[in-house]
């Protein structure tokens, strides 16, 4: 008999549910709780607010039977900027202790739901344990980290376009966004992008890395979109039918997807990357690291010369020297268009 690999998540999705109407449960102060020094303080806070109430009440009269209010000047003012600055510092505790609680949350959640998550992800606070124990060579999010992200991002990203061609249309098509190997670096610099940009939410609340992609997402996007048309005359895609679109280049529905996307990339692909990259061993990932970014660079040059080329070839402009004679024999126009197959020139 086969055994059900899924038999025991409802049980432990139950278990986390449990826990989770405990905690809403248990707002008010049992005999059960600890109570931690911050509620400690908090509840001192609002009991010495308290007892002012009764010394204000008697100020509030004094003042509105006196016929010089002027009098009680140098102690109303007195007690008003300690309360302004006793105010400000209220409301510093505050968004600290709402961080703490968003972390904790956010840590809580992650592992408990890695165990019985289908791609099983590892918590993020794990992966940065291990990178902090091992000495990594990409530990954090140094240069060797980034890089080998955007790599993986080039590759990875083409991969799902493919696949989900395949499913909506029913045939393969090129994604490539280079003239060599499966690559395309709208994808790794959308990668880049968001773990530089929400790599310090990894450990917070959901809410924070769906802001951050839809934000940063749509900037990428839209600053993608003017570069190609500025600089080759070209775009690769047109959101000017779809409702809430600025300029053709971005839209409602992509921008909030960018958003999704920002918490499956923080939550789940982030941690897979980091856990494989965690496995390469440190001298030999340097010299790949580097041997990557000569080749992505080389890569680069080639593609906007190939690209640059083929615009011009587009207006009939003829090749001025041998070198461009070159870049015309080795990527003609039928080439490019079996490469970039969304291309359009405008």
């Amino acid at each position: 008999m086969f055994r059900n690999r899924n038999a025991g998540k409802p049980l432990a999705r139950e278990k986390v549910k449990q826990w989770k109407k405990a905690l809403r449960e248990y707002d008010a102060i049992t005999e059960q709780d600890v109570v931690g020094p911050e509620e400690a303080q908090s509840i001192a806070l609002l009991e010495t607010l308290e007892a002012q109430q009764t010394g204000l009440r008697s100020l509030y009269e004094d003042l509105a039977q006196t016929q010089e209010p002027e009098a009680f000047g140098k102690a109303v003012m007195t007690r008003l900027r300690s309360q302004r600055r006793a105010a400000v510092n209220v409301a510093k505790a505050n968004q600290k202790l709402l961080e703490n609680y968003d972390e904790l949350s956010a840590r809580w959640d992650d592992l408990t739901r890695q165990p019985h998550s289908r791609l099983k992800p590892p918590a993020n606070s794990v992966i940065d344990l291990e990178e902090t124990r091992s000495g990594h060579f990409a530990s954090g999010m140094n240069l060797y980290k980034l890089l080998l992200v955007c790599f993986i991002g080039c590759f990875g990203g083409v991969v799902i376009e493919l696949l989900w061609c395949l499913l909506t249309n029913g045939y393969m098509e090129s994604r490539a966004g280079l003239v060599y190997g499966p690559f395309n670096m709208v994808y790794g610099a959308g990668a880049l992008v968001l773990t530089i940009a929400l790599y310090r939410y990894r450990n917070r609340g959901k809410w924070l890395s769906f802001l951050g992609g839809f934000l940063v997402g749509s900037a990428l996007e839209y600053f993608c979109s003017w570069a190609q048309e500025l600089l080759f005359g070209s775009v690769s895609w047109d959101y000017s039918h779809m409702p809430f679109n600025i300029n053709g280049r971005i839209c409602l529905i992509y921008s909030v997807f960018w958003g999704f996307l920002g918490v499956f990339w923080v939550k789940t692909l982030y941690p897979m990357m980091a856990e494989l990259i965690l496995k390469i061993p440190n001298r030999v990932g340097k010299i790949l690291t580097w041997a990557l970014t000569a080749f992505f660079v080389f890569d680069c040059v080639v593609t906007l010369l190939a690209v640059f080329r083929w615009s011009q070839r587009v207006d009939m402009i003829p090749a001025a020297n041998a070198f461009w004679a070159f870049i015309d024999s080795r990527f003609p126009n039928a080439r490019m268009e079996r490469i970039f197959a969304n291309m359009v020139f405008r």
